[in-house]
């Protein structure tokens, strides 16, 4: 049986664009951008409106993971994943069709 778990959804036709979004204990902004020459994405994480960081979009990679620090990054797991199982990257095609980001708690 499949475990099913929140998924931040991402509008492509307003990339690119940010959005609040209230995890426990903080809220967030996430913006979303697109290279079009290397078919990736990135992301950048906001906090009271200051910038954190910015990564890209790493199929199966948590974001937020590797600079990871309590109380400034969020405490949950946000990975992106494809419950098929078919993609082994995150492309322009597949992104919010196939690969979602998912929350784990």
């Amino acid at each position: 049986m499949a475990i099913k778990r929140d998924r931040i959804l991402i509008e492509k036709a307003n990339i690119p664009y940010r959005f609040a979004i209230a995890l426990p204990r903080t809220k967030y902004e996430l913006e979303i951008r697109y290279n079009k020459t290397g078919d990736f994405f990135t992301i950048g994480l906001y906090k009271d409106n200051e910038l954190i960081c910015i990564e890209p979009v790493v199929y199966g990679a948590p974001l937020f993971a590797q600079l990871y620090q309590p109380g400034t990054y969020p405490a949950l797991r946000i990975v992106p994943t494809d419950s098929s199982g078919n993609a082994t990257r995150v492309t322009w095609n597949n992104f919010n069709e196939t690969v979602f980001l998912e929350i784990y708690n």
